[in-house]
């Protein structure tokens, strides 16, 4: 007998329905990547390649066309292994742990930028918390938001500001610093 052990009788690898029920979890998986815009399917963990059938995906507008190239997408991540299309799937996810930890970082730059707007001493904390940081640029940031409000103008030095600040957080992050978490209350 094909397929099965001949000492115990179980089969050497999953079901043909096992199979056909992975396959489409990995087509659907498919279908959620291509419907994706390209800066946020740029900062999904894959490869260059599986990213690039990807995007000639979502070049194809014909349906039947479309549905043969999402086929063949398909076809090349099951190549790809599983710790891979896991990885992709929890970014994906909105529960997800890379999902809840950008979401951590988020708020963690909205609270700096909030504290350097609210307190004079918290620029001197940041500076502390993220050796990295400008003072100066973030100081004449500071400076321009208070300005923008009180003229009543567009909050671009707002923004600006969430940028650098997020920009350092995501640096100590990337090199593992415990800058993150050295917030005084």
């Amino acid at each position: 007998m094909r397929g099965r052990d001949p000492e115990t009788g179980e089969f050497y690898g999953p079901s043909r329905t096992q199979q056909r029920q992975d396959a489409l979890e990995v087509r659907a998986l498919a279908e959620q990547l291509v419907a994706l815009p390209a800066a946020r399917l740029a900062q999904l963990p894959m490869s260059e390649e599986l990213a690039d059938h990807v995007r000639d995906t979502q070049k194809v507008t014909s349906h039947i066309a479309h549905k043969r190239q999402l086929q063949y997408l398909a076809k090349q991540m099951r190549k790809e292994d599983d710790a891979t299309l896991e990885a992709i799937r929890d970014a994906l996810d909105a529960g997800g742990d890379a999902a809840r930890r950008e979401t951590g970082l988020m708020h963690q730059a909205e609270s700096w930028r909030e504290r350097l707007l609210d307190d004079p001493d918290a620029l001197t904390q940041l500076v502390d918390a993220f050796p990295d940081a400008d003072r100066q640029r973030l100081r004449q940031l500071v400076r321009n938001v208070a300005e923008e409000r009180k003229k009543n103008r567009p909050p671009a030095s707002y923004r600006e500001l969430y940028r650098e600040i997020r920009g350092l957080i995501d640096a100590a992050d990337a090199n593992g610093a415990d800058a993150l978490d050295a917030r005084e209350d």
